[in-house]
């Protein structure tokens, strides 16, 4: 899952410490579902995700990893058969569990940043929205109604953080009034 690193971790990490009161580590890592280390990450990004495949012992490191509190941000990944990919990946992950659409009313968009509606951020090649797609924020919860898995389904936000100074347009649009807003209320949440 190296699409857009390191730049959007760079990015996000260096926005998120300008615009709160959050200090975070810059240097994004790579991890491993079985990673021993993976308990001390409060975070994951998973970009692209549509094309993700995990053994089967990774499968019981994730789970383990966000049924012990950890969570997971997933975006850049489009249409219908990324995201059925990503389901029946989950089925396995968490079983049981499913996802669903977080409700614009929902705290998390009103938790640092006011957010209105569910905008998409393009693909900075496409420079376009992608006509006929419909955003969607998909979610899992825990039985006590924690948040543990967050996927931005037809929306390219890891762009908006990693492609913040190649395009100013792109930045006003994109990074500055969609990226930046809600990947900082998510992770405040």
């Amino acid at each position: 899952w190296t699409t857009d690193c390191p730049d959007a971790d760079l990015n996000l990490s260096y926005r998120l410490q300008q615009m709160t009161s959050l200090r975070v580590d810059p240097n994004g890592r790579f991890v491993r579902p079985t990673d021993p280390d993976i308990g001390h990450f409060p975070f994951l990004l998973a970009t692209a995700p549509g094309a993700m495949g995990l053994l089967p012992e990774e499968v019981v490191g994730l789970r383990t990893y966000l049924q012990n509190g950890g969570f997971l941000l997933m975006t850049d990944f489009w249409g219908e058969a990324e995201w059925g990919r990503v389901e029946r990946l989950f089925k396995e992950i968490l079983p049981g569990s499913n996802f669903e659409e977080l409700p614009i009313e929902h705290p998390l968009y009103r938790s640092v940043f006011q957010i209105r509606e569910k905008a998409q951020v393009p693909n900075i090649r496409i420079g376009i929205k992608v006509p006929g797609t419909k955003i969607q924020h998909r979610v899992i919860f825990d039985a006590k109604g924690r948040l543990m898995v967050m996927g931005l389904h037809n929306s390219d936000d890891s762009d908006g953080w990693e492609r913040e100074g190649e395009d100013h347009e792109y930045f006003e649009k994109y990074s500055e009034k969609i990226a930046y807003p809600l990947a900082i209320n998510i992770i405040t949440y």
